[in-house]
């Protein structure tokens, strides 16, 4: 719909941080389950989930006040970081607004219970920031740029709060620990990707017809040069050797 297309390094940037999610989410502790919202406030008493939720709030004080004005228009980090922090927030919110409405249902009456209505007013404030800093990175960068990377951070983030508020962290097996260290990996190496060759003119047609040319000529051809259309690059090179050729 709205004519975005990623190149070929792009695409393949975009299936590395999906790859990398993935293998986050298959090898991160699964949440340990809350029965009651007296269970959850007790979860939320802990030093370590209360630094975090600290920690969250000022660095995204410190992003909107000092970073964004500066460089939210030239690095798609910044809005996107935003989003993503205060997600992870929005996330642990709506799970304890769920567990509240299905302690209702039940019969156990919650919205006399003051934590309630502070999960409520969590949702709509977390969710409304998303929001906002979502549609400022949407206006100003690529979408199909945007989509990958914020789900990535996203996921990143709410499994990271999620881990300090039921700390299953410590019940991992090495495997486990080194896939998810391996998943950030792959993860980073796709946003990179994506970032660096974002502007290079490249396509797999492009790619084949330079991998159909001979050894020989691939080697003495130079493509340290600041153009960024890597066939039309060699084709020109070859123009002006033959040129030569003729004069001599």
């Amino acid at each position: 719909m709205l004519n975005e297309r990623l190149n070929l390094l792009g695409s393949i940037g975009c299936a590395l941080c999906l790859l990398g999610s993935t293998v986050i989410v298959i090898h991160s502790p699964k949440e340990e389950e809350v029965g009651s919202m007296a269970e959850l406030a007790l979860k939320m008493k802990d030093a370590g989930f209360l630094i975090y939720v600290i920690l969250i709030i000022l660095a995204t004080g410190f992003i909107v006040v000092y970073v964004a004005p500066r460089y939210g228009h030239s690095n798609i980090l910044v809005y996107i970081s935003v989003c993503s922090l205060i997600g992870s927030l929005s996330v642990l919110s709506v799970k304890g607004l769920g567990l509240a409405i299905k302690e209702t249902l039940a019969g156990n009456q919650q919205f006399t219970n003051w934590l309630t209505y502070f999960w409520l007013a969590s949702v709509a404030m977390c969710v409304s920031v998303q929001l906002i800093y979502l549609n400022k990175a949407l206006d100003i960068f690529n979408t199909s740029m945007v989509t990958p990377i914020y789900y990535v951070f996203f996921t990143t983030f709410v499994i990271l709060a999620s881990s300090i508020l039921y700390k299953e962290w410590s019940c991992l097996g090495a495997s486990d620990v080194i896939g998810n260290f391996v998943g950030f990996l792959t993860t980073i190496i796709g946003i990179f990707q994506m970032q660096l060759f974002r502007d290079v003119n490249i396509s797999l047609y492009q790619v084949q017809r330079l991998v159909s040319r001979p050894s020989a000529s691939l080697a003495n051809a130079d493509f340290s040069s600041s153009s960024t259309n890597l066939v039309d690059d060699y084709c020109m090179r070859q123009s002006n050797s033959n040129r030569r050729m003729v004069y001599t």
